[in-house]
């Protein structure tokens, strides 16, 4: 069996392209999976045009039947996955009191229902063929209570973290490891994007370390939670949060 050949979810841009790069440079096969498959396959492209050691997947993490179709699809290509990255999310900001019950079950639906889906589809198939490795990003939020973000958000990401526990001891028998890492806020072209220079520069002040996380070392983590010799770590959370939150 092949051990190298791993699916990643949101791998078109962000920390999730930046755990692909890092994944195919360890010689990993890598499916960058993505609802942007247009984007998804310009990464893609940029790792390997040939597409014999990386492709783009259309997939949508509220979609079941998508994690099916991306769970056959790598079967038929390179005989199957054995690395999984839950990475797909989506983070905001809203006043507590004001988040509507639409606003909450798509954020949920998207950040919870998304790793939950993907560990039942994937966790079962690694399971049944005795070998794997799921990854899934949490964050910061799940575990403070979300001062940057919303309520919806952090209680998601805080979901994910009970799931990581959850599929670990159900698939740990079978050879599967599922692990979890924190990130904090991370030094990411669409952080810089979205929040003023000032708040930002505000905001890395009450970091202990002041600065953001690296997200290449967030992939780093990735990489070795992923890979074979990680068979003894397994419903662990590594957090990276520069100091803002310490068990």
């Amino acid at each position: 069996m092949n051990h190298k050949i791993a699916l990643v979810s949101g791998a078109a841009r962000g920390l999730g392209e930046k755990i692909a790069r890092k994944l195919h440079a360890a010689g990993y096969k890598v499916a960058l999976a993505d609802i942007d498959l247009e984007q998804a396959s310009t990464v893609a492209a940029s790792l390997d045009a040939s597409g014999d050691t990386a492709l783009a997947l259309a997939l949508d993490v509220r979609r079941k039947q998508d994690f099916i179709a991306a769970c056959d699809a790598l079967a038929l290509r390179w005989g199957g996955a054995t690395v999984l990255v839950n990475n797909a999310g989506q983070s905001r900001v809203a006043a507590l009191m004001d988040i509507s019950p639409e606003e909450f079950d798509e954020v949920v639906a998207i950040n919870l229902k998304g790793t939950f889906l993907a560990c039942q589809i994937f966790g079962k198939y690694f399971a049944e063929r005795g070998y794997g490795r799921i990854v899934n990003i949490a964050s910061l939020a799940g575990q403070t209570g979300g001062t940057a973000t919303g309520a919806h958000y952090a209680a998601a990401k805080g979901g994910v973290l009970t799931l990581t526990k959850v599929f670990a001891r159900e698939l740990a028998a079978n050879g599967v490891t599922v692990n979890a890492i924190s990130p904090g806020p991370l030094d990411l072209p669409i952080v810089h994007e979205s929040v003023p220079a000032e708040k930002l520069k505000a905001i890395t002040q009450t970091i202990p370390t002041r600065s953001l996380g690296n997200a290449d070392f967030i992939a780093d983590a990735v990489l070795l939670l992923a890979s074979a010799e990680a068979g003894s770590a397994t419903g662990a959370c590594l957090d990276i949060n520069g100091g803002l939150f310490m068990r």
